[in-house]
């Protein structure tokens, strides 16, 4: 509790900064929902607001927040991007919104730079680079390049790690994780966003990118799996001077990827760029299991030979075996108008959520029939996607995270293929490599490899019967030994014990009376009625009627 309060304190002037902005951007209803106002005043942290510094709260919503991220920086840039992919949770609109800040921020003077420099390489880069440009040839939030040429001549850049950015996100990233349980705890109306769950997501993920060693290693990794295409190239990390600080990286020239003049003056084959660049990223996907989750015109460069170079792979994805076959799953049926394997592969996607399967599933036949009559080569991806997670939101069925990174890729591939060729149709690079993966998943190698994991799978589950009795064993005998029952309508279930209960002791009354009244039967003395003792009678004639409630009761159960 007081490492909490501590780190509170310490964070209390960037909570001012960000109340501050939130509240001239026209969500001060929101800041004092939470508490935050009230904080901040108790704290002596004093807001100076003016009515004309409110003067965006005439915007939409989508405005105000993405202006509010703009003006916050780096970490809330970041942010942004992380919720434009999150097309299952909010809206095109908000999407849109999103989407339009860019990852970029004034350079830093290299001379505030060259202490990181020489502490990563250990001496002055001017010892090991013939050439430094010290103006950058690209600024974003996290890290700024430079080119620099090798004592051998080979032209490299630079991508140098803002200095102190570290400390500045960890401090947001505490601020966004309270902020996120005050929404869920505070704005129930919120709590279907998972605002916890997003910011942990992009926790993860903001860390991961600030290791520029790291994003090394994933390059090669990248590399490596397209070593055999000459089509696409990968720029290659010289590890020697590549640590958590800076990443040294050959050096590609190339026309950017928005530039479709010089694409025309160059030459280049516009249709195969496109078909090259799906290419690519299906391979990613579907074969290798690892993608570039940004592949906007700006991380990559065409070059000759109607090459492609892919740049920057700080945002990737990556996707298990089944996550690939539940993609594949999805496709086929999409492909084949099949509701019921569309439907089965978005139950697999709740998780643990409550869902309306009667009414989702005709929310699926209707998309399904919807595009009945069209031609796979007909379908633009990025719409039918969009509708799929109109649905979803719709069902409050949020998307895995490796899911939404992908559902973004695809959609950004299909827009960039669109500016190289109109006629361009993702659909039609995605069936081959279905039919690959098909094969693939069916091949005897395949379907081998899959038995013999079953079969081992089945084996330790045996050999481990025998250790896993035994501890069963032992936690009942220390009397630690639980068992959670989860039973749906339990008063029911309870109504039915009681009502069998009942019966059952009926019965053994009867019983009883029938022996008792047949000993009464055989005693001679004390009253009769027509020759027969009077309390046998009474006997026999209370465990007939006892008999018929039993029967009754058990007849009326059984209808029930």
């Amino acid at each position: 509790m007081l490492l909490e309060t501590v780190s509170a304190m310490r964070d209390l002037p960037r909570l001012h900064e960000i109340t501050t902005v939130m509240i001239r951007h026209g969500f001060g209803d929101v800041m004092r929902r939470l508490g935050v106002i009230t904080l901040l005043e108790r704290a002596g942290q004093v807001l100076h607001l003016s009515h004309a510094e409110e003067k965006h709260t005439v915007l939409e919503t989508p405005q105000r927040i993405r202006l509010a991220f703009e003006e916050l920086g780096p970490t809330f840039v970041k942010l942004s991007q992380l919720l434009a992919t999150r097309v299952d949770v909010f809206p095109p609109e908000w999407i849109a919104e999103f989407e339009k800040l860019q990852d970029s921020a004034p350079p830093v003077p290299f001379d505030k730079l060259l202490p990181a420099i020489e502490k990563a390489l250990g001496r002055s880069p001017f010892e090991l680079f013939r050439e430094l440009q010290t103006e950058p040839c690209g600024s974003a939030s996290i890290a700024q390049v430079h080119r620099a040429t090798l004592l051998d001549g080979t032209e490299v850049v630079l991508k140098i790690r803002r200095p102190d950015i570290r400390p500045k996100i960890e401090a947001d990233l505490r601020l966004l994780k309270h902020i996120a349980a005050l929404i869920e705890s505070e704005i129930p109306e919120a709590r279907r966003y998972q605002p916890t769950q997003i910011v942990n997501e992009f926790g993860r993920s903001l860390l991961r990118e600030l290791d520029l060693a790291l994003e090394g290693r994933t390059q090669e990794r990248f590399r490596e799996n397209f070593a055999t295409d000459s089509g696409i190239v990968i720029p290659r990390i010289y590890w020697e001077w590549t640590s958590h600080q800076l990443n040294v990286q050959q050096y590609v020239s190339g026309i950017a990827g928005n530039d479709m003049d010089a694409i025309e003056t160059a030459g280049l084959d516009r249709k195969l760029l496109a078909q090259r660049g799906a290419d690519a990223v299906l391979k990613m996907i579907l074969i290798d299991g690892h993608f570039h989750a940004d592949p906007h015109p700006g991380n990559v460069f065409y070059l000759s030979g109607n090459r492609l170079a892919l740049l920057d792979f700080g945002m990737v994805g990556k996707l298990s075996d089944q996550r690939r076959n539940q993609i594949v799953n999805l496709l086929v049926a999409l492909a084949q108008h099949d509701e019921q394997g569309m439907l089965e592969v978005l139950l697999e996607w709740t998780e643990d959520g409550e869902i309306d399967e009667a009414r989702l599933y005709r929310d699926v036949s209707e998309l399904a029939s919807d595009y009945e009559s069209r031609a796979l080569k007909d379908i633009r991806l990025g719409d039918l996607l969009g509708e799929v997670t109109a649905i979803m939101r719709a069902h409050s069925i949020i998307l895995p995270s490796d899911l939404t990174l992908l559902f973004k890729a695809l959609i950004t591939l299909e827009g960039l293929g669109l500016k190289l060729d109109p006629d361009f149709h993702i659909t039609d690079r995605i069936e081959p490599f279905l039919k690959r993966v098909i094969r693939q998943r069916y091949h005897p190698a395949t379907l081998l490899k899959r038995g013999h994991r079953g079969l081992h799978d089945v084996f330790s589950l045996l050999s481990g019967l025998p250790r896993d009795a035994a501890r069963l064993l032992k936690e009942a005998r220390r009397g630690r030994l639980k068992i959670d029952l989860d039973i749906k309508r339990l008063d029911h279930f309870g109504h039915q014990i009681d009502h069998s209960t009942n019966r059952l002791t009926i019965g053994i009354l009867t019983a009883a009376l029938i022996i008792g009244s047949s000993i009464v039967m055989t005693v001679q003395g004390g009253p009769t009625i027509f020759g027969l003792p009077l309390f046998g009678l009474l006997g026999f004639m209370i465990a007939f009627i006892n008999s018929v409630w039993i029967v009754l009761s058990i007849w009326r159960a059984d209808k029930e």
